[in-house]
């Protein structure tokens, strides 16, 4: 089974060599294609404060000045979509529905372009090796390719050493028909393959961050961890911001002309 996914991936790349090199797609942490006509869309934002523009209350600041985006695209602050789908998870075939995290964990949801290819495993069981350390934050990791289930598992069954992924610490989900990959804004239309495209998604079924790498580019486990500590702190401290590169334990902000001078003092 496994020699026969590797055909199947192998024939893919060999038809078309610039599949996971094109230089098509630039990284992006802010813009995701949405069609092939039109791969940029602008987040759009609109705001109305309940206080007076003068006012100097940094708690009102943080309460009242709400950012929605209008666009139609799961961009940050918006509803993650949810879907159901099949998954390979301890070697036997499961089913994953999004929705059933809510109110309950924080999700680690990450795409990548094909089984048994290169940059791929890397990344994949990266996080299967730290997986204790995003339970410890209350989070689940969720993989998706557009691969079937017979090739998550074909390539879960090879070991490591052979290009394979071994046992697996979370599920991989197949989104055979695309449908996943297209919600989330990362399908390349062309290819029929998903750009590298990570989300955190917090407990109230939200995305707090993406970040979306082209297809060479192999994404940090540890920059992903400490954007979600990062997060969680924010999230549980909601008159705190965190600085740039901020990690536990490191001094935060607040978000107030005069109280962010004790931040800057301190620095």
């Amino acid at each position: 089974m496994a020699s026969s996914a590797v055909s199947a991936s192998a024939a893919l790349i060999s038809s078309n060599p610039k599949t996971l090199f094109s230089p098509k797609f630039s990284s992006s942490s802010f813009f995701i294609p949405n069609s092939p006509n039109s791969l940029r869309k602008p987040l759009r934002t609109s705001f109305s404060p309940s206080f007076p523009l003068n006012s100097r209350s940094h708690s009102s600041l943080c309460t009242t000045f709400t950012v929605k985006a209008s666009s139609e695209l799961p961009l940050v602050g918006n509803t993650a979509p949810d879907f159901e789908a099949e998954a390979v998870f301890d070697q036997e075939f499961i089913k994953v529905k999004l929705s059933e995290y809510i109110g309950k964990k924080y999700v680690i949801l990450f795409f990548y372009p094909l089984d048994f290819t290169f940059v791929c495993p890397t990344e994949i069981t990266a996080f299967s090796d730290r997986h204790g350390e995003f339970e410890e934050l209350n989070t689940e990791i969720l993989g998706v390719s557009v691969d079937s289930v017979f090739s998550h598992l074909a390539w879960v069954q090879t070991d490591r050493k052979s290009g394979g992924l071994g046992d697996l610490k979370y599920p991989l989900i197949s989104d055979v028909t695309k449908s996943i990959s297209k919600s989330y804004g990362v399908l390349i239309p062309d290819q029929g393959i998903a750009l590298r495209g990570l989300f955190i998604i917090d407990k109230e079924g939200v995305i707090q961050h993406s970040t979306i790498n082209n297809l060479a580019i192999g994404r940090s486990v540890d920059e992903t961890k400490r954007t979600l500590q990062a997060l969680q702190y924010v999230q549980e401290n909601p008159d705190e911001v965190c600085p740039a590169g901020w990690k536990p334990g490191e001094k935060s902000m607040k978000p107030d002309p005069k109280l962010s001078k004790e931040y800057f003092a301190a620095v």
